[in-house]
C-alpha cells in the first residue's frame, strides 16, 4: 500500500482528496494536516510515502514545508505539489524546493492518482506542460559548475532581491557533450518527453528496474541533480 499525507487548509479539499485516492486498492490515506507546520511533524511521526502539499497554507506555505521535508535525511516522503495557483513562481519554487511533481487542483482526479503512484515509485512527475514551461524558462540559459539543479533560488517579487533562476550542472555548459551508450541515449530522449520510468519500459520492452538503472546512470554521467536537469540538458543539446 502506498501511505499518503494530505496537506490542505481547506478540510473539504482534503476530504476529495481522500475519496479519490482511496478509492484505488493501492493507496491509503495515513494523515492530514491543515499548516506547513503540521506538515513537517506529521511527516516525522507517520512516515508516508508521499504527501500531497498545499502551496498556501497559514504557519507555513507549503514550500517552506517542503524545504524542511526534502532535506530532513530521517523523512523519506516524495512531496507532490497541489495547488490551485497555476503561476510560474510557485511551480518552479516547487522544483527548487525538491518536490518530486507538481499538479493542479483541477486535473482529473486519475492524475492526483498517477502522480501519487509515480512519486512513491521514485519518479519525477513531469506533465508534458510543466516539461514545456520548464524547458521554455530555462533550456536557452547557460549553466554553470554547480551541484545544485537551482542554485540561484527565485525570489519572490516585492522582497528586495532581483528575479534570478537557472539550471546549473556539474558541468560547464561548454563540456563537451557527455557519452552515452544507444540506450541511454534513448532513455534520456523518452524522459525528455515527459515519460515516466514505466512508460519508458513498456516503450522500450525492458524492465523497470533496468530503466531506474538507465536514468540514474545518465543523471550521473551528465552530472544532473533529478530528472528536471536531464530534460533541460536533452533540449538544449537537440537530444529531444
Amino acid at each position: 500500500m502506498i501511505r499518503v499525507l494530505l496537506v490542505d487548509d481547506h478540510a473539504v479539499m482534503r476530504a476529495g482528496f481522500r475519496m479519490i485516492l482511496e478509492s484505488t486498492s493501492d493507496i491509503t490515506v495515513v494523515g492530514e494536516a491543515s499548516t506547513g507546520v503540521e506538515a513537517v511533524a506529521a511527516a516525522s511521526d507517520l512516515g508516508p510515502d508521499v504527501i500531497c502539499m498545499d502551496v498556501q497554507m497559514p504557519d507555513m506555505d507549503g514550500l517552506e514545508a517542503t524545504r524542511r521535508l526534502v532535506g530532513d535525511r530521517r523523512v523519506a516522503s516524495a512531496v507532490v505539489v497541489v495547488t490551485t495557483f497555476d503561476r510560474d513562481d510557485y511551480l518552479f519554487d516547487a522544483l527548487a524546493a525538491g518536490a518530486s511533481g507538481f499538479l493542479l487542483k483541477n486535473a482529473d482526479p486519475e492524475e492526483l492518482i498517477s502522480a501519487v503512484r509515480v512519486a512513491a515509485a521514485g519518479d519525477a512527475l513531469l506533465a508534458p506542460e510543466v516539461t514545456r514551461r520548464v524547458i521554455a524558462r530555462f533550456a536557452a540559459a547557460p549553466s554553470q559548475n554547480s551541484t545544485d539543479l537551482i542554485r540561484s533560488r527565485p525570489q519572490r517579487p516585492g522582497s528586495g532581491s532581483p528575479w534570478v533562476d537557472s539550471v546549473e550542472f556539474r558541468r560547464p555548459a561548454d563540456a563537451p557533450l557527455v557519452e552515452l551508450t544507444e540506450r541511454e541515449g534513448e532513455v534520456l530522449r523518452l524522459v525528455a518527453q515527459a515519460m515516466s520510468n514505466a512508460e519508458i519500459a513498456r516503450r522500450l520492452y525492458i524492465g523497470e528496474a533496468t530503466v531506474k538503472t538507465h536514468v540514474s546512470n545518465v543523471l550521473q554521467k551528465l552530472g544532473a541533480r533529478d530528472r528536471v536537469a536531464a530534460v533541460v540538458y536533452a533540449h538544449r543539446h537537440g537530444l529531444a
